[in-house]
């Protein structure tokens, strides 16, 4: 039997928790020797699920303690990353990054190019190739049922009170201080477009703004914080009072003690942290929709919405022998998951896709179980990474498409970012 792969996580958060919760799940696979995070509660989350983990107030005295795992599992914050995972290569580390890898194009270059002369391998948390969905997509582009793949369409809906926590009131809501909302969001949905496509991208041009959630569009009498008195508040799909009920799970990823907490305690953290404001009165900067036009290295063109007035991925896939379509917008109208139509034909048929029964596919649509269980193959074996970044294409794809929407004009890789 191999080594178990050990692994450290710096940033104990929602996505460092959820990680290390299903390596322990694995049992023998995987072996958590380390946790650090400035918030005590957090890393004795992750110890907790190890035997003499140990633990670390903050990056530097992690980095301090020389290489502790084969594997270092960076889960902090978007502006942090860059360089957490360049202290990371240093030290010796193999890294599991949670996406982005940087706020900007050029960090991500240089992440992947001293990965390369060092001869680490960066796997990016692109959990959507792991899950059921979208591994079924990539087996039936492979088997070549679709033909020579012409076009390609995808779609996500981003749900309004998703966009509310998390980038309107949340953590993601400027890109001054993450990175903008076509990366922090649909990085994902930028390495699924070259993934799928087995290209890079040549040429894109992007469009979008943030139309709804600024002051103007505020209900008249509106408050800084829906605590303070709103007079629309039992009709607004926004209240921040939701967080004692049908949006409690939100308050998990940004509240420590969320679980525990009495409604007291919840309402005392809505009257004083972001997530109290009125979306229409915060200082968000992103867009709320936005869509990609491009052509990638191999001649297939692609276009990509995002909006936050929708909610679900889909995704159509257009070949010559064939067209494929899917997503969770189809499932919800009561068409299959996933089905393929054959052109000589004309007929219709689902795509069966296979779904664990177990606990770990709820997360991602089990694109956290599904990484998690590749961790090994990822970074072990012959069928290892290469050394470098895996998923730089589809950042420079949602980058170059934040350079086209800015100046308003077509973006090419090799011009740089803005």
């Amino acid at each position: 039997m191999p080594e178990p792969l050990s692994l450290a996580v710096l940033g104990c958060g929602s996505r460092g928790r959820t990680y290390a919760k299903i390596a322990a799940s694995f049992g023998d696979r995987y072996r958590i020797v380390a946790a650090a995070d400035p918030v005590a509660v957090r890393r004795e989350a992750v110890a907790a699920l190890g035997d003499s983990v140990a633990v670390f107030d903050s990056a530097e005295t992690l980095f301090a303690a020389g290489k502790l795992a084969d594997v270092l599992v960076i889960a902090t914050q978007d502006s942090q990353h860059f360089d957490h995972v360049m202290q990371a290569l240093e030290a010796g580390y193999d890294v599991l990054l949670e996406k982005p890898a940087a706020e900007s194009l050029e960090r991500c270059e240089a992440i992947d190019r001293r990965a390369r002369e060092l001869g680490r391998r960066v796997a990016l948390c692109f959990v959507l190739r792991y899950t059921p969905f979208y591994s079924t997509v990539k087996q039936v582009l492979d088997s070549g049922r679709l033909g020579r793949v012409i076009s390609m369409r995808s779609h996500e809906g981003v749900e309004p009170f998703h966009q509310a926590h998390s980038f309107v009131r949340g953590h993601w809501r400027s890109s001054r201080g993450s990175t903008p909302m076509i990366v922090a969001k649909c990085s994902h949905d930028a390495d699924l477009i070259c993934w799928l496509g087995g290209s890079a991208a040549a040429s894109i041009s992007s469009y979008g703004d943030r139309s709804w959630f600024r002051g103007e569009n505020a209900p008249e009498g509106a408050p800084a914080r829906c605590s303070d008195g709103c007079p629309v508040a039992e009709d607004c799909l926004y209240d921040a009072h939701r967080y004692l009920g049908d949006k409690r799970r939100w308050l998990g990823m940004v509240m420590d003690g969320a679980d525990e907490a009495d409604d007291d305690t919840v309402l005392g953290f809505l009257r004083t942290s972001p997530w109290g404001r009125c979306v229409y009165r915060c200082d968000n900067d992103v867009v709320d929709h936005q869509v990609i036009a491009c052509e990638l290295e191999n001649g297939i063109t692609v276009t990509h919405t995002m909006t936050a007035f929708d909610y679900g991925r889909a995704i159509e896939i257009y070949g010559t022998k064939a067209s494929l379509k899917g997503g969770l917008p189809y499932h919800e109208a009561g068409a299959p998951e996933l089905w393929l139509r054959d052109h000589e034909h004309g007929t219709i048929e689902p795509v069966e896709i296979h779904k664990p029964a177990d606990e770990g596919y709820a997360g991602h649509g089990g694109g956290d179980h599904g990484i998690v269980d590749a961790l090994d193959r990822l970074f072990q074996g012959p069928d290892a990474l290469p050394p470098g970044l895996d998923g730089l294409a589809g950042h420079r794809l949602a980058f170059l498409s934040e350079t086209s929407r800015l100046n308003q004009c077509p973006a090419h890789p090799g011009e740089g970012t803005r």
